[in-house]
């Protein structure tokens, strides 16, 4: 067993990831059993250097790229003995779960599907002590001092909206735009002093170019943006990028549209959810949630593998114009269709 097998495994097969069933499809001079694809997992050492490799010359990197930062728990809720698995938040479940915590760093031109990771880390404070908020920073200064990346825009969301972050991020010279709790103390002058983000005052105007503010712990001032969805959900976006002089704005008690600063803002942090599209793919199309192998190491190198196997498929969905689920159902097209001229298993009792 190698690398290069159980990827094109992970590739392949339309639901089993387990070792066993890999075991049980590999016959002839393939043949191995399942403890040795498990030694395999557990011998080797994949780290996202790996992946960095392979993906560097994929990309359109430009000062107007950008970085997006999330992380995914990968849901593990009926393990008891793997490594690496403990209770914590996963959005997609909407509360706590036995998980596997992955943070990931995403580069995206900002076109629609021209996104990929760039590196990623396990989220494991017991062995190695370090807090999701410590991978982001550790990720983002090697993305700028060690891949020397261009992209100047970092996306991400309120979790690591920090005071620590944000300044780290003003130090490397990177423009962030993230969203904020209704929490959150801010600061319209200093004679004003801080209030929480509901309990300021938002006129036409304010809607339309957002608001420079002073927020809490923070040596520099932001712009604030409400963003209202058509469902009346309120989002609040801040950013530290410049912000050019609107002299189209409306004046008081005047109707209008959608606000065109609040709107440029609003479609710069959509991009964001490029990473969560990733994160489907991963668990849906290659498996990243399904390895039940119990040590530390073997998680991480199924995972590794399980980016390669992503990266593999979008790289040939864009080849044949397609997405990765359709390039995916493919592999299956000929299968299904020989089946169908002539079925291995005819309909019983049917004439």
């Amino acid at each position: 067993m190698n690398k290069r097998q159980y990827i094109e495994y992970l590739i392949a097969t339309p639901s089993n990831y387990t070792c066993t069933n890999l075991a049980q499809h590999l016959q002839g001079e393939q043949a191995i059993s399942h403890d040795a694809i498990s030694d395999y997992l557990r011998r080797d050492k994949l780290t996202p250097r790996g992946l960095w490799e392979v993906v560097a010359p994929l990309l359109h990197d430009s000062p107007q790229a950008y970085l997006i930062v999330d992380d995914s728990v990968q849901d593990k809720r009926y393990s008891t003995k793997i490594e690496l698995v403990k209770r914590q938040y996963s959005g997609a479940c909407g509360g706590l779960v036995r998980g596997l915590g992955v943070v990931n760093l995403l580069h995206s031109s900002g076109q629609a599907g021209d996104f990929y990771p760039i590196d990623y880390r396990v989220y494991s404070p017991e062995s190695d002590g370090k807090t999701k908020h410590q991978h982001f920073q550790e990720m983002l200064v090697r993305a700028k001092s060690d891949k020397r990346l261009q992209a100047r825009t970092v996306l991400f969301d309120s979790w690591y909206a920090s005071a620590d972050t944000l300044k780290l991020l003003v130090r490397l010279e990177l423009v962030f735009i993230t969203t904020l709790k209704s929490n959150r103390l801010v600061s319209l002058s200093k004679e004003a002093g801080y209030v929480h983000l509901q309990d300021l005052e938002w006129t036409p105007e304010r809607l339309h170019t957002g608001l420079s503010v002073k927020l809490k712990e923070l040596p520099f001032r932001v712009h604030l943006f409400k963003v209202v969805a058509a469902n009346g959900d309120i989002e609040w976006v801040i950013t530290n990028k410049p912000q050019p002089p609107d002299e189209n704005s409306p004046s008081a008690g005047e109707a209008t549209q959608v606000p065109s600063a609040t709107q440029a803002v609003q479609d710069e942090n959509a991009v964001r959810w490029q990473i969560e599209q990733m994160h489907r793919e991963l668990k849906q199309l290659v498996g990243t949630e399904k390895c039940q192998c119990r040590k530390a190491r073997s998680q991480r190198n199924h995972l590794a593998c399980c980016y390669l196997a992503w990266l593999a498929l979008k790289v040939r969905a864009k080849q044949v114009t397609a997405t990765l689920y359709e390039a995916k159902a493919n592999l299956l097209r000929d299968f299904l269709m020989a089946e169908l001229r002539k079925p291995t298993i005819c309909a019983y009792g049917v004439t």
